[in-house]
Formats: structure tokens, C-alpha cells, sequence
């Protein structure tokens, strides 16, 4: 690599000078610094970024974990980092914890040692303890989760209102005429996934319709949940025939729901409807397209940054930083799927 001290001989001057001139300062004369930049350009110089590093204290990094990166949601998600994050200057080192605990927890550990400046995370479904999360805060390291959290951890947390969203998408089902809903949800411990029945349970107590727990049906695995969508609607023909709408966790699992009732010739949504959650792409294009809860990913990943950036400001100040929780807005998005 070249260094200072090779364009300094270059030009015939001292390093402090070549660095100086790098770095703009003023007591070096105009004609200088173009000299010097022009011959940093000519001959490839890269600054060292370790020593960077080292002298203030910042990797200019931030690492973030997610459960899956093909997922419509999470993509969306770190396209609205990204997008912040280039603004400020920042690589961002992205993870997929594959929905493992144990990969989550190495993976926390492998961006402390490559000393990132902050993290942003959401939660596998499989992490049910939470020390790994609380290690990286104890060590004053900025941390944000966002989507799938941990309420009992205290830091920065960017979500929605899972049991509201889940509500108004009940609701919307019993104002259409539904008189018996079914629910396929997701795994029994992200914290997602339980207020999102939670709210599915409520709606149906406020209408006084009896809950039945034997319609409620669990997608397990969630990297095979267009699998899982058909499976649970198979299951759910033959356990209540009369069903007449479904509130489905995520928007695959629905899509692969409503693939099995158009192969088993029930009609969409004349015999049965049915409302996603996330607002995939795929919502919209598919036939019939689904109703659907928006997520607003791209907003989720755009205000995660932006609390992390301004808690790691305030860390740098060696100021505290008072941890905030910031709720997005969501909305049903009315399709072909529900008798509108």
C-alpha cells in the first residue's frame, strides 16, 4: 500500500506536510494541496483506516442483524438504513441470523470485535434469553432494535402496534360479515407474533364472537412459510369447513394459503376472506391481490439509524443518552381478497 512517507519523497517534502495538505489545513499553501492530491490520486494512496480509527476513536461502521434478508419487510428495511447511513458516511455490515439464537449471539460478538460504532437489530424467533443483547449495552456499545425487541431490555426500540394493527385487521373482517375468523399465526415467541394474536383475540371479544383456540394455527418455520400457508389451509378445510375469514401473520404465508383454496376450487373472496400482514409486493400483483396490513419498513429502517446516529453522537460527548420508543403508524390496505 502506499503511504505518506512515499508520496512525501515523491514531491520532495516532509509527511506532516503531505498530511496536512490531505487533510485541507490552511497553513498549507493552495498550490500544495492540489500537488498532493493529485499525486495521492495518481498513485492509488489509501488512507489507513485502522489508524483512522484508533486516532478518533470511531470504525465509521454500524452492523446489522436480521432474521432474513430476502424478506420483503427486512429489505425494506435496510434499504431505509442504508439510506441514511451513506448520508452520514457510514458502512453498514449486514447480517442474517437465519432465525438462530446461537448464530445471533456470534454474530453480536464477530461486529464487537470489529468494533462498529453501533447496532441495529431484529430478533430471531428461536432468542428467547436476551444477556447477549444486554452484554453489548452494559459495554456502552449504541444498540437499537427494531420489529422483533425485547421488552424487558432497556435501549432504543422502533416498531408498530402489532395488537392494534392485528385488531383493526380482525375488525375489518366482522364489519365485512365474517362470523368465524381463523388465525395462522407466527412461532409462540417473538413478541410480534403474540401481540398480533393477542390483538386477533381481543377484536373477537369486543364482538362478542367466542374465541376458539382450534382456530388458531402456528406457522413453524418461518423460511418455509409459503409451505407452511398452503399446510395450515389444508388442515383448516378439513378441521372447519365453515370458515369464512382468516387474519394470516405474514403476507407469504397468505399467498401460499390462497394457493391451496384456488387448487381446491374455493373462491376468493366469495367463500372465504382473508387479510395479510406486511404489504408485500406479491400482495399486489397476485390474483385475486390480498388485503393486506402495510408495514412501513423503508420508514421502520430510516428513523432506526437516526435514533442509533444520534445516540452514538451523544456517547462520543461522553453524555447519556435517554433511550426512546418510537411507534410507526400502519393501515389495512383493502384488495380483491376481502368482499370489499
Amino acid at each position: 500500500m502506499v503511504t505518506l512517507k512515499q508520496i512525501a519523497e515523491e514531491l520532495g517534502i516532509s509527511v506532516a506536510t503531505v498530511s496536512k495538505a490531505l487533510k485541507e489545513y490552511s497553513d498549507v499553501s493552495k498550490r500544495t494541496r492540489v500537488l498532493v492530491r493529485e499525486t495521492a490520486h495518481r498513485l492509488n494512496y489509501k488512507p489507513n483506516s485502522f489508524a483512522v480509527n484508533l486516532r478518533t476513536k470511531e470504525s465509521k461502521t454500524i452492523g446489522i442483524i436480521i432474521p432474513e434478508i430476502v424478506h420483503h419487510f427486512f429489505s425494506s428495511v435496510i434499504k431505509g438504513i442504508v439510506s441514511q447511513a451513506e448520508k452520514k458516511g457510514y458502512l453498514v455490515i449486514m447480517l442474517q441470523s437465519n432465525e438462530s439464537y446461537d448464530l445471533e449471539k456470534k454474530q453480536l460478538d464477530l461486529l464487537i470485535s470489529k468494533r462498529v460504532d453501533g447496532i441495529l437489530i431484529s430478533l430471531a424467533n428461536a432468542t428467547g434469553n436476551f444477556d447477549h443483547i444486554k452484554n453489548v449495552i452494559s459495554q456502552d456499545i449504541p444498540l437499537v432494535m427494531f420489529d422483533k425487541i425485547a421488552k424487558v431490555v432497556n435501549c432504543s426500540k422502533v416498531i408498530i402496534d402489532d395488537r392494534k394493527a392485528a385488531y383493526m385487521a380482525t375488525q375489518y373482517l366482522i364489519n365485512i360479515g365474517c362470523k368465524k375468523i381463523a388465525h395462522f399465526r407466527g412461532p409462540l415467541l417473538p413478541q410480534n407474533s403474540i401481540d398480533r394474536f393477542l390483538g386477533y383475540k381481543q377484536a373477537l371479544l369486543d364482538n362478542n364472537i367466542t374465541y376458539d383456540s382450534s382456530l388458531v394455527y402456528i406457522n413453524e418455520c418461518s423460511d418455509k412459510s409459503f409451505e407452511e400457508g398452503k399446510k395450515n389451509a389444508k388442515q383448516l378445510l378439513k378441521d372447519h369447513k365453515d370458515v369464512d375469514g382468516i387474519f394470516i401473520n405474514t403476507d407469504l404465508v397468505a399467498i401460499g394459503a390462497m394457493t391451496l383454496f384456488l387448487e381446491k376450487g374455493i373462491k376468493i373472496p366469495e367463500q372465504i376472506n382473508i387479510v395479510g400482514f406486511s404489504n408485500w409486493f406479491m400482495s399486489s400483483v397476485i390474483s385475486p391481490s390480498l388485503t393486506t396490513v402495510d408495514q412501513p419498513g423503508f420508514k421502520m429502517g430510516k428513523k432506526a439509524f437516526k435514533i442509533l446516529y444520534k445516540e452514538m453522537m451523544t456517547k462520543k460527548k461522553n453524555k447519556n443518552f435517554d433511550y426512546k420508543q418510537v411507534v410507526l403508524d400502519t393501515e389495512l390496505v383493502i384488495r380483491d381478497s376481502t368482499n370489499n
